[in-house]
């Protein structure tokens, strides 16, 4: 109910446009059947033989507001963006989820603010999230549903602020949301208080922050061009979007560490191509000197792109990303004989791969997670045919692999799956 209170205040508190002047706001969106097979047989979810079954219908519209009024001198837009989903792996008899509900307007020549729920990202990553702390779907992202449902959306206020001498980003986040992980019901995963994958036997749960004033985040960009090079500087406090702490082992239960989070990235032309480069600071607020056992160390990540068009539309790109837990020699001392321990040390790369053919409605896309670190990945096969400027089939392969079960890659391998969408759009 706060939410929605929440939401509402942004419209309330400002005058509406004057009947007379109103006109009826242009509805799109698109109806879609969704359908994921699952290639392995052993998996301890609720259904072994399919991970997705659901029927989507997103209805979506923008709206500027017309008429006389401060509104309208503001050059304000109201969004709206919402799915009615049945989903019949769960077997619900349907659900109403609203994606984007918010007001945009510009008060001053120098600042836009946008209200209301919103879908918030920065940085430079392809799928890689150094600087972006913002929720994300990792179910959506591991079953095969659209790549718009990997980012989660926000109940926020952002404002937009454009000096001369360098551009703002501040984004005020009332409310906590959790990234949405795996959690056996239909994705599983290695439950590290059970010791092996696990499933629906899994009897985890995460503790959220509780909605205090205390407990409101925020984050922070200063960019700006310097020729056809884009800098930026990041800064987030708030919580881990993951559960990765531990709060009560005794009751199977994890919490969302405090953090402060300080970056940078660059990206601009480069060899031809574009390439882009990003670091994080993860200070956590919670364990600053790593010898809390319970709670995750600080962190430092680096990542490095380059992207390239190769022409006759296949375009190529890679990226290296590595992290390292800071004050490792104290971790492992303050660990007990019975713990999981995790490596100081990770690297990742990707690889990307896109071609167009039949005049650019036929798309075959590639994209590979590999950690020769963790020696774990994960492969991603994707074909998207246009059949009408309506009608659109997309059809693909979910391929986690690894040695070892506790690594991020290795305990989705028995999520394979290859999946099919039809969407008729309108």
């Amino acid at each position: 109910m706060k939410r929605l209170l929440f939401l509402a205040a942004v419209f309330i508190i400002f005058p509406a446009a004057s009947a007379k002047a109103l006109e009826l706001p242009q509805w799109h969106g698109f109806v879609e059947q969704d359908f994921g097979v699952r290639l392995s047989e052993d998996s301890p979810t609720k259904h072994r033989d399919y991970n997705l079954f659901e029927q989507r219908v997103q209805l979506k519209t923008r709206y500027a507001i017309p008429g006389v009024n401060i509104l309208s001198r503001w050059n304000s837009v109201f969004t709206y963006k919402g799915d009615f989903v049945l989903d019949e792996y769960f077997q619900t008899t349907g659900s109403y989820q609203v994606r984007e509900l918010n007001l945009a307007f510009s008060p001053a020549g120098i600042l836009d603010i946008k209200a209301g729920r919103q879908v918030l990202t920065w940085g430079t990553g392809d799928y890689l999230f150094i600087n972006d702390l913002f929720p994300k779907d990792y179910i959506s992202f591991y079953i095969g549903r659209d790549d718009e449902y990997l980012k989660k959306s926000s109940d926020a206020l952002r404002l937009s602020l454009y000096p001369k001498i360098v551009n703002i980003d501040f984004v005020l986040i009332p409310y906590f949301t959790p990234n949405t992980i795996p959690d056996g019901g239909r994705v599983s995963f290695f439950d590290s208080f059970q010791g092996e994958i696990t499933g629906t036997d899994s009897n985890r749960n995460a503790v959220k922050p509780a909605r205090q004033g205390r407990n409101m985040q925020y984050a922070l960009r200063l960019y700006r061009t310097f020729g056809s090079t884009e800098g930026a500087f990041y800064y987030f406090r708030g919580f881990d979007p993951s559960p990765r702490s531990y709060l009560d082992e005794a009751n199977h239960q994890l919490f969302y560490e405090r953090l402060d989070v300080y970056g940078m990235s660059l990206r601009g032309p480069f060899l031809g191509g574009i390439g882009n480069a990003e670091m994080g600071y993860y200070r956590s607020r919670q364990d600053d000197h790593g010898d809390n056992r319970l709670v995750e160390n600080s962190m430092l990540k680096w990542l490095l792109g380059y992207e390239k068009d190769l022409g006759n539309d296949l375009k190529v790109a890679a990226q290296y990303m590595f992290e390292q837990k800071l004050n490792y020699s104290k971790y492992k001392e303050a660990l007990l004989s019975a713990d999981y321990f995790w490596d100081e040390y990770r690297h990742l790369l990707t690889q990307r791969i896109t071609k167009l053919y039949k005049n650019q409605t036929v798309m075959l896309g590639l994209f590979n997670f590999w950690s020769p670190s963790d020696k774990d990945g994960y492969l991603r096969l994707s074909c998207a045919y246009d059949l009408t400027d309506q009608w659109k089939l997309t059809v693909g392969f979910n391929l986690p692999w690894g040695e070892d079960d506790t690594t991020d890659f290795g305990m989705m391998q028995k999520n394979k799956n290859v999946f099919v969408r039809v969407r008729y759009s309108f």
